[in-house]
């Protein structure tokens, strides 16, 4: 198996866009990207500007070469929203857009997959609580659990495993550690084979006690432990919400004791692909020179 990881939060962009290639396959994960519009009150600087358009740059290139494309939910930094013709003629595996659902989530992918005519001109494949199998390979997927915390406004997400021969790659889209319990009964239940790599969103540590309380940030991060401890992938890339904070590592200091002494790698997806760690709207202030 081959995981590249093409954009996240770690490498300057909202995204966790992802590949892997498996079993004489490519499957392209959530390949989107975007930016913050306001950050300390402040907008995109020029470095952002210019990393997102090479992220989408990829994203697009991706796309196309892609045998199967995923989209775990409808959050513009998951898809390419506004160019839904990339897509045609594609395997697509998406989030149900009828059921478990919330509304904007709803009309995005209605205005996506519907309006735009993609559903009649690609292989569209809802993926939830589904496997599909491609000769020796094999994507696995979850059943809907939350973007977040229970109850969130922000609707549900569907995680996926991809298994070829003896090895497996988890992709868990936002779960954010993940915070909702369920979804790590399922991370569990995907520990065998061990997986060779877990790409695991973060809580958003940035916004703990504003817009997402302080117990269910602390939730997240003591259940990315559990992930650790029971999962056991040989790589575990924590990435996304949790890189918007600049005092990330902070927040992640038993969690690198706990995979040392476990023999589990864990990194930001920058380091996992051996690129700086570039958290550029973190450093918005600083970069805008304020």
């Amino acid at each position: 198996m081959k995981i590249s990881i093409l954009a996240a939060d770690s490498m300057g962009v909202r995204s966790v866009a992802t590949v892997v290639e498996a079993c004489g396959m490519t499957i392209g994960l959530d390949l989107g990207a975007s930016i913050a519009p306001r950050r300390y009150g402040l907008p995109p600087h020029e470095l952002e500007l210019k990393r997102l358009e090479e992220s989408l740059d990829l994203a697009r290139r991706w796309i196309r070469d892609s045998d199967i494309v995923v989209l775990t939910h409808y959050h513009y930094d998951h898809y390419l929203s506004r160019e839904p013709d990339l897509y045609r003629g594609k395997t697509l595996l998406v989030k149900d857009f009828e059921r478990d659902i919330n509304r904007s989530q709803k009309f995005r992918s209605y205005r996506f997959l519907k309006r735009s005519s993609l559903i009649d001109h690609a292989r569209v494949e809802i993926a939830d609580s589904r496997s599909f199998r491609y000769g020796s390979l094999t994507l696995e997927f979850s059943k809907p659990v939350w973007h977040g915390e229970p109850g969130t406004p922000l609707g549900k997400v569907i995680m996926v495993r991809i298994l070829c021969e003896d090895q497996s790659v988890i992709f868990t889209s936002d779960i954010q550690g993940p915070i909702d319990r369920e979804a790590l009964d399922i991370l569990k239940s995907w520990s065998r084979p061990k997986p060779h790599t877990v790409i695991l969103v973060g809580p958003p540590t940035y916004f703990a006690g504003y817009k997402t309380s302080v117990e269910a940030v602390t939730e997240g991060l003591n259940n990315i432990l559990g992930v650790i401890e029971h999962v056991r992938p040989k790589n575990l890339v924590v990435d996304h919400h949790l890189l918007r904070d600049l005092k990330y590592t902070e927040h992640l200091k038993e969690h690198y004791r706990r995979s040392r002494e476990l023999k589990v790698r864990l990194a930001v997806a920058a380091e996992y692909m051996n690129k700086p760690v570039e958290q550029l709207e973190a450093r918005r202030k600083e970069l805008w020179g304020r």
